[in-house]
C-alpha cells in the first residue's frame, strides 16, 4: 500500500492531491490548538502555515506534516494566561534556537534510545488521544452558548456523515487510486450535506461556538514581521526559558518519532539531525511573525502517507492551499461539515493504532508488556513527552535490573599460585554491588589477577567498585592485578597505584563516560 511511485508525474499528482486532503484536515486542528492555548484563531492558522511549509522544504522527512499541535499548545497555556501573548513569541523564538543547536549537536540520533515496547505504546496512545479528540465534536452550544452532547436527529446525521465518510475512504481505492479517497470523502460528504440542506455543524459553526462570536470566520492576512514586545531582561529569560525548554523538548521528541513512524511506513529514512534544523528555524520564524510554534503532526501525516503524498510537494501544497483558505476562500473551506473531517480522522485511528500488539502482549517478556501499556496510558492521561521519557526510564529500569543479576566470575589457580577471577558479564551501576560480593580478599592468596577479557566496564560507579577492591585486596598487603582493562578504565584507579598490570597490545580502547576523562 505504501509503494513510492516510478511515474515522477505521477507522484507529483499524487503529492499535489494528497497535500490539498491534508490542508482541509489542518484547519479545525490549527483553530482547536489555538483555543487551547488561548489565542486568536488565526495565530494558529499561521503557525500550520510557516511550520508547515518550512520543514517540507527544508526538513529530513518528505511526507512528514507539521503544524500547530496540542502537545505545543498545553505547554503554552500556562504562559499566555499569565504573561501574555508577547512572552509566547519569545518563547517559541528560543524554543526554536534550541532545536535548531539539538541539530546542529547531532542530538537527534538519541531518538534511537526509545525503545521498540515505548514506540508501540507510543503509537497506540497517540491513537486514542486523535479518537478521544474527535468526541467533542460531537457537542453543540446551547442556547446559553454552553456546550452540550448531540441528540436526535443531529446526532443520526452526524453519525451517518462520519460513517459515510469512512466508507469511501475504505472502498475508493478498490476502484481508482486517481484521486486521494480521504479528498472524495471530504468533497462528497460535503456536495450530499448542501444538496440535501442537512442539519451538521460546519468548520465555521465550530469555529463560532468556540469563540462565541457569531460573525467570526477564518479570513485573514499574511503574517508580519514583529519583534516580540517583551523586556530583554534576566527576569524575562528566567521566565521564558522554563518553558523553552519543555517546548523544544516536546516539539523534537513528537518529531522525531513521528518521522521515525513514517520512515517505518513507507520503508525510507529520514535525516533526524536535519529535521531538528527546520523545526527550530521554522520555530524561530513563527516567533518573529505572529504564530504560536508547533513541531510535527502524527495525524495529519498518516493522512498524508495513506493518500499517497511522499516528496515534499505534498507538505508544501498543504500549507500553500492553507494560506489560500486563509486569504482567498475562507467561505468555501468554512462549508466544510465537521463530521467529514471526524470521519478522516477515524480512519487515521483505524491506520494509526498497533492492533498487532494485542497479539504479541502474550508472547513478549511481562516487562515490555507492562510498557507498552503505560506509555499508551500515560499518552492519553498526560501527554507524549511526559510518556516517552517514563517508557524510556522504566524500559532502562528493567533493563539495568536483568544485566545486574548476570554478572559472574570463574575462578581458577594457576601454576604460579595465583587465583584468576575470569569475570563475566557487564559491570556498571546496577551490579557493582554484586561484583564486590563475588570476591573474598581475606582468604585469597597474596596474588589475585582480575581477568576483564569477557567483561564491560560502563560507567563510574564500575570503576568505583573496581577501586573499592584494589583498597580491600591493599589493606592486607596483597597484589590484585587487573589484566585487559582499558586504559581510560585505568586513569580512574586511584588508589590501586603501582599494583596494576596491564597487557596494553590487548587491552580495550572504548572510553568511559565520566568527567574525569573530559
Amino acid at each position: 500500500m505504501f509503494d513510492l511511485q516510478s511515474n515522477p508525474q505521477a507522484r507529483l499528482r499524487t503529492d499535489l492531491l494528497s497535500g490539498m486532503t491534508v490542508a482541509l484536515a489542518l484547519v479545525p486542528e490549527a483553530v482547536a490548538f489555538a483555543f487551547v492555548a488561548g489565542v486568536d484563531p488565526i495565530v494558529g492558522l499561521h503557525a500550520a502555515f510557516m511550520i508547515g511549509i518550512i520543514t517540507a522544504l527544508f526538513g529530513g522527512r518528505p511526507g512528514m506534516i507539521s503544524g500547530a499541535t496540542g502537545a505545543i499548545a498545553v505547554v503554552l497555556v500556562a504562559l499566555v494566561a499569565e504573561h501574555g501573548v508577547e512572552y509566547m513569541f519569545a518563547a517559541v523564538v528560543m524554543m526554536g534556537v534550541l532545536q535548531v543547536l539539538a541539530g546542529f549537536f547531532k542530538l537527534g540520533k538519541f531518538i534511537r534510545m526509545v525503545p521498540h515496547p515505548v514506540m508501540l505504546g507510543f503509537v497506540n496512545g497517540l491513537a486514542l488521544v486523535i479518537f478521544l479528540a474527535q468526541l467533542g465534536q460531537f457537542k453543540t452550544a446551547d442556547a446559553a452558548g454552553e456546550m452540550q452532547w448531540m441528540v436526535g436527529n443531529q446526532l443520526f446525521t452526524m453519525l451517518t456523515l462520519v460513517a459515510a465518510t469512512m466508507a469511501i475512504i475504505f472502498f475508493l481505492p478498490k476502484f481508482t487510486k486517481v484521486i486521494p479517497s480521504s479528498l472524495a470523502a471530504i468533497v462528497g460528504i460535503t456536495l450530499i450535506s448542501m444538496a440535501l440542506g442537512l442539519d451538521s455543524p460546519t468548520i465555521v459553526d465550530y469555529l463560532r461556538s468556540m469563540t462565541g462570536n457569531s460573525a467570526a470566520t477564518l479570513h485573514g492576512g499574511l503574517p508580519t514581521f514583529s519583534i516580540p514586545m517583551v523586556p530583554f531582561t534576566w527576569e524575562s529569560i528566567l521566565i521564558i526559558l522554563p518553558y523553552a525548554v519543555i517546548l523544544a523538548a516536546v516539539g523534537l521528541i513528537e518529531s522525531l518519532l513521528t518521522l521515525t513512524l513514517v520512515d517505518e511506513l513507507t520503508d525510507t529514512r529520514g535525516r533526524g539531525n536535519k529535521e531538528c534544523i527546520a523545526q527550530g528555524t521554522a520555530n524561530i520564524t513563527c516567533g518573529f511573525f505572529g504564530g504560536m510554534g508547533g513541531c510535527a503532526m502524527i495525524g495529519q501525516s498518516m493522512i498524508n502517507i495513506n493518500s499517497g503524498g511522499r516528496g515534499r510537494a505534498s507538505g508544501v501544497t498543504a500549507a500553500l492551499v492553507l494560506l489560500a483558505f486563509v486569504l482567498f476562500a475562507s467561505s468555501l473551506i468554512e462549508m466544510v461539515p465537521v463530521a467529514a473531517l471526524v470521519g478522516v480522522m477515524f480512519m487515521v485511528v483505524l491506520g494509526t493504532f498497533e492492533w498487532s500488539s494485542f497479539r504479541v502482549l502474550s508472547k513478549i517478556p511481562a516487562s515490555d508488556a507492562f510498557v507498552i501499556i503505560l506509555v499508551s496510558a500515560v499518552t492519553v492521561y498526560a501527554d507524549l513527552a511526559v510518556a516517552v521519557f517514563v517508557g524510556v526510564i522504566v524500559s532502562a529500569l528493567v533493563y539495568a535490573w536483568k544485566h545486574a543479576q548476570i554478572i559472574h566470575a570463574v575462578t581458577e589457580i594457576d601454576e604460579h599460585g595465583s587465583k584468576i577471577y575470569t569475570l563475566h558479564g557487564p559491570l556498571f551501576f546496577g551490579s557493582s554491588k554484586s561484583f564486590l560480593d563475588l570476591f573474598h580478599p581475606k582468604t585469597d592468596p597474596q596474588d589475585v589477577v582480575l581477568e576483564f577479557q569477557h567483561a564491560r566496564v560502563s560507567d563510574h560507579s564500575a570503576i568505583e567498585a573496581i577501586d573499592n577492591l584494589a583498597e580491600r585486596y591493599l589493606k592486607l598487603g596483597k597484589k590484585l592485578h587487573l589484566r585487559h582493562l582499558s586504559p581510560d578504565c585505568r586513569l580512574l584507579l586511584r588508589k590501586a597505584g603501582n599494583m596494576v598490570e596491564v597487557n596494553v597490545i590487548e587491552d580495550p580502547q572504548y572510553h568511559v563516560a565520566d568527567d574525569a576523562l573530559a
